[in-house]
């Protein structure tokens, strides 16, 4: 017969649901932001030579498709979407930062 062994499990760290940003995510993608090139570029709620935050939070919903999309653009660069002037690519920024990054900017209202 079987018996279930007495060691506990530690439950796993609490992760926001697909698709949710959990607040220390948050937290530390706008103290990257603020450590970054990127507030040459861009604002919190005015355009300069990239789309105010808030406005990207308008266009793209919390996804984590759209993180994904947003955070590969960050890492590669790119243009078009937003205009003719691109933005500059971030290869030295880990994917993990990244998507913490876009998770900060599409939670601005």
């Amino acid at each position: 017969m079987y018996t279930a062994s007495a060691q506990t499990k530690k439950a796993p760290a609490k992760k926001a649901p697909a698709g949710k940003s959990s607040a220390a995510d948050i937290a530390a993608g706008q103290d990257l932001i603020s450590k970054s090139d990127c507030l040459t570029c861009h604002k919190l709620d005015v355009k300069i030579i990239g789309p105010a935050y808030k406005d990207v939070a308008a266009k793209y919903k919390p996804t984590d498709a759209n993180v994904a999309l947003l955070a590969k653009k960050v890492l590669e660069g790119g243009s078009g979407v937003w205009g003719a002037v691109p933005m500059s690519a971030h290869p030295n920024l880990s994917t993990a930062d990244a998507k913490k990054m876009v998770r900060y900017i599409l939670s601005v209202k």
